[in-house]
């Protein structure tokens, strides 16, 4: 479909891309990843004709349509949210003026019998078809969907646009990207404005509506779920793997060691060949297997390893003073806004050593708590900072405060202080920036890199508290294993708001929800808080009943789609009546939406049954390491299959009670 030929990108004499070439097909579900600065936006700027490179071609067909979201745009604020989202169907509008002028022609014309005015109603004809097509009483469905798949609350589409930050704005050109549909999607890091609700919407509708995707994410478990194709971008060459990213890892570091090992295995026959040349190059008895092995050596074709990347982040926090057995003690806390309560009661306790997430829908207080811990707000309440807690904040913005008009190196020497000074250097070339990337300009660096210089800030000085707003923005999946290890290592406390499941997991032991004004404690890692959130917005009784059952159970629980009841508990207020255009849209999602369920309850069946036949193998007696990685497999297989069934449920949960 899209055809990338002998690609090459050059600055300031530094190759970024090298002679690339590949395919990007329909269907295909691409993750784009190497590290911070490898080129993956810049690819994505090409592809979408953005920019231009050294040499080479992006070959787009014409009918083929491309719809491009970078990391920041400028946006404009003089509609409403729903007005905005809906200039993602100006196309059928300029297709209903070109039916409109053709109609008018048509009325003028007399000349009935020639040649231009069938062809005049030919186009007529396909033009109208194509409008029937697009421009079906569908569309302010599919914007009310996707806006509030994206977060937006119905009371939101009429406010203006200005009003929201800059991380909602990007929301909302998200938003009209979907909704155009366009053939190739070319998404820039689309999870840095979103909540875990959010990214699991996302995830679902890529799976299930887009066509082709080329993604650049560092949120492995979102690519993973998404992509089916892996291309790295590494030291100007290109990698492809019709995989997604975690089984990418794995058969790359498979084909490096097969390279190395075939490596020193011809290196071994080249110094064998060679010492016998070396050896017998002057004996007359000899001269005839001399010459053989001198051919036989220049026929070789000499096998290359892979260059890897060695360039490596060393990131250690330093130790942690000891502070008070609790850091952080919150009794009935409460913010407001004038009128706006944005949470209220929040009482809970972190003690010294814990590692906790914050985490909910962007606007309901996580960062706003977090400046009540900074005693950068007022509020209600009570809040006691434990003694001698030094607290060190990353915040969300910080790479964006960073004055991109110094370079790397003196934008840490304005903020260090003491012997610190002297180690500058040494701190710079730990975080990747040694040599001559000190003397970079700020502006120059990409999203990860200024992150990267910002987090240094939090090395300067030695803190027992870290609050950590959105750290892995922008950060590659290398840096992320870095930092999520340098934190499990330090010796403090740490609050991480995050939105990053992956990263998440396995680092914090207690999750605080913020939502509907409330701050709640679960006490458990990031998954088993999200099953347990599934578990409540499902209002599923019996937590030993297979999916089939429960989504049966469900299915008879549900009000049909064009029942006049209502149910009791219903949040929002009563549904007005429906046209009847309205209420078949309804009705053909509901069955779409049916289906769904019904092939994902199948799928789920299916490898059930799988686990439990590996499972009676084991218990028979088979114990190879063959079988028990087949089980693991199969394990993954269905818990993504689990996720798929309980997304669909919920989907149709949602168009059931429209």
């Amino acid at each position: 479909m899209i055809s990338i030929n002998n690609l090459s990108v050059e600055f300031s004499a530094k190759s970024l891309f090298d002679d690339i070439s590949y395919v990007i097909n329909p269907r295909d579900k691409i993750a784009l990843v190497g590290k911070n600065g490898a080129g993956k936006s810049t690819m994505l700027k090409i592809i979408a004709g953005l920019q231009k490179p050294t040499s080479g071609t992006v070959a787009v067909p014409a009918d083929v349509t491309v719809g491009y979201l970078p990391q920041q745009m400028i946006l404009s604020d003089s509609l409403t949210v729903a007005e905005e989202a809906r200039k993602a169907f100006s196309h059928i509008d300029e297709m209903q003026r070109r039916l409109n002028h053709m109609n008018d022609e048509l009325s003028r014309r007399s000349d009935y019998e020639s040649d231009d005015y069938q062809q005049l109603i030919v186009r007529m004809t396909d033009l109208s078809e194509q409008l029937d097509m697009q421009a079906s009483d569908n569309c302010e469905a599919e914007l009310e969907k996707t806006l509030v798949g994206l977060g937006f609350s119905r009371s939101d589409f009429d406010r203006p646009t200005s009003e929201f930050s800059g991380g909602w704005r990007m929301r909302i050109e998200l938003a009209k990207l979907l909704l155009t549909r366009p053939d190739v999607l070319l998404l820039d890091e689309p999870t840095n404005h979103l909540d875990i609700e959010s990214i699991q919407w996302l995830e679902n509708f890529l799976m299930t509506k887009a066509k082709a995707v080329v993604l650049v994410s560092h949120d492995r478990a979102f690519i993973d779920n998404v992509t089916n194709r892996t291309i790295e971008i590494n030291l100007g060459r290109i990698y492809d793997y019709a995989v997604n990213y975690s089984k990418f890892v794995v058969l790359r570091q498979e084909r490096i060691e097969q390279q190395m090992r075939a490596y020193q295995n011809q290196q071994k026959q080249i110094q064998d060949t060679e010492e016998f040349i070396e050896r017998f190059r002057y004996k007359a008895t000899k001269a005839v297997q001399v010459q053989s092995r001198m051919k036989q050596l220049a026929k070789i074709e000499r096998i290359e390893v892979d260059e890897l990347d060695t360039s490596h982040l060393s990131l250690r926090f330093p130790p942690a003073p000891r502070s008070g057995d609790y850091p952080i003690i919150a009794e009935n806390v409460g913010k407001a806004y004038g009128n706006h309560q944005v949470f209220d009661h929040a009482t809970f306790t972190i003690k010294r050593g814990e590692k906790v997430a914050f985490v909910g829908k962007n606007g309901e207080g996580k960062s706003t708590l977090v400046k009540c811990i900074l005693g950068e707000i007022p509020f209600t309440g009570e809040l006691k900072i434990g003694h001698n807690v030094k607290i060190g904040y990353f915040a969300q913005n910080q790479a964006q405060l960073l004055d991109e008009t110094i370079t790397v190196f003196d934008t840490i020497d304005r903020v260090a202080v003491g012997d610190i000074r002297t180690k500058i250097r040494d701190i710079l070339g730990a975080f990747m920036f040694g040599g001559e990337a000190s003397d970079k300009k700020v502006k120059v660096l990409s999203g990860g890199e200024k992150t990267r210089l910002a987090m240094i800030r939090l090395l300067l000085e030695p803190v027992n508290l870290l609050i950590l707003d959105e750290p892995t923005n922008h950060l590659d999946m290398r840096t992320k294993d870095i930092l999520k290890q340098a934190i499990k290592d330090f010796n403090g406390t740490v609050i991480v708001v995050s939105h990053d499941r992956e990263f998440l997991d396995g680092l914090v032991e207690k999750v605080y929800e913020f939502g509907g004004g409330r701050v709640r404690e679960c006490l458990g890692g990031i998954y088993e808080f999200l099953e347990k959130k599934r578990i409540a917005s499902l209002a599923e009784l019996e937590l030993s009943k297979s999916p089939t059952a429960k989504a049966q159970e469900t299915a008879q629980t549900r009000p049909q789609p064009a029942s006049k009841n209502v149910q009791a508990d219903k949040v929002d207020a009563p549904t007005p009546k429906l046209s009847y255009a309205e209420q078949r849209e309804r009705e053909k999602t509901v069955k779409r939406l049916q289906k769904k369920v019904a092939e994902a309850e199948a799928d789920v069946s299916r490898i059930e049954q799988t686990v439990a036949d590996i499972e009676a193998r084991i218990a028979a007696g088979e114990c190879s390491d063959g079988i028990f990685k087949e089980h693991a497999d199969t394990q993954k297989q269905l818990e993504n299959a689990m996720s798929i069934w309980e997304l669909a449920v919920m989907d149709l949960e949602q168009a059931g009670n429209r």
